[in-house]
């Protein structure tokens, strides 16, 4: 048994998937993609570049910010070459332990995303309920706890969620249905009984994703109920524009999540394409769209990315 265990899971090749039925369209579709990886990038970078070298950026918005930034880098990196691998050179196949890899940076980074738009609330509700005490709450030996808790939690968390996978056979198909490595897919390959990993898989997302958007929700239930108990309703206006920002990243980070889910559950009789081309753009939208939101919405940061801008044209 130990000897069909090898043979099945690490010496097993997978073959990935572009667009079902638009095969011969993968060139001109890996133009709108390679423009979204350009822009999520770039646009990251730019903020992080901006944090980093301003020292009016040394706050701790902007240091969870930077967070946010980097775990968007990653979301990016970790379907990168794959994706545009298949749209480009039809290299569809991965191995047994690269998909695993990879199937694990794209849920950590998507768990680490999840916990810093909660750090992030708890971030804007210390800054508007308790404005005097905001910088001893969040000083940067705290905001580095946070940081380091951020990893911990993605990495304990879904450790066991992958690393169950190696006790699975696969004796049927190695077509994977998505153009990166997506866990769901992996585990319907699977010959062997599923169940325990999918109680695992479960168990993991709903403790940090889901938990996360519960505890997000609660954060802006207190923040309102601060805000509207300020009696000047143009100090209710200014704290509450704080937060703008922050509201426009979790929507994009939330509202492609739940709507995968939804198509995936219900959206079955819908082609194949349909399901793949949301699959691979919802693991875009959040890193493409954040640095634009907070570049629009935030003056600190659109006057310095200005800067970098301007002085890299002159």
């Amino acid at each position: 048994m130990s000897q069909f265990q090898n043979i099945t899971t690490s010496s097993i090749i997978f073959l990935l998937t572009g667009v079902p039925g638009l095969e011969d369209f993968h060139t001109w579709i890996s133009i709108p993609f390679c423009l979204l990886y350009i822009t999520a990038l770039s646009g990251n970078s730019m903020i992080l570049f901006a944090i980093v070298t301003q020292p009016s950026l040394h706050k701790p918005m902007y240091y969870f910010l930077s967070m946010l930034s980097t775990t968007d880098l990653g979301l990016s990196i970790s379907t990168l070459i794959t994706m545009l691998g298949i749209f480009w050179f039809n290299a569809r196949e991965i191995s047994f332990n690269a998909c695993l890899s990879q199937m694990f940076f794209i849920k950590l980074f998507t768990v680490m995303e999840s916990s810093v738009l909660l750090a992030m609330a708890f971030d804007r509700f210390v800054a508007i309920s308790n404005p005097l005490r905001y910088a001893t709450i969040l000083n940067e030996s705290r905001i580095g706890q946070i940081g380091a808790a951020v990893v911990t939690r993605g990495t304990l968390m879904l450790t066991p969620m992958v690393a169950l996978l190696k006790r699975l056979s696969f004796c049927r198909s190695h077509v994977l249905h998505h153009s990166y490595c997506f866990h769901p897919d992996v585990m319907k390959l699977s010959c062997t009984d599923t169940r325990v990993n999918n109680a695992v898989g479960l168990t993991a997302m709903i403790s940090t994703v889901g938990v996360d958007s519960i505890l997000i929700l609660l954060s802006y239930i207190l923040i309102i109920k601060t805000v509207l108990s300020i009696a000047s309703p143009e100090e209710r206006k200014k704290a509450f524009s704080t937060c703008i920002s922050h509201i426009g990243a979790v929507a994009v980070f939330y509202i492609p999540l739940i709507s995968l889910s939804f198509v995936h559950r219900f959206g079955k009789r819908a082609p194949a394409y349909v399901h793949t081309m949301i699959a691979n753009t919802y693991l875009l939208i959040p890193p493409v769209m954040n640095p634009i939101i907070y570049s629009v919405k935030t003056k600190q940061i659109r006057r310095v990315v200005i800067k970098i801008l301007h002085s890299k044209i002159t």
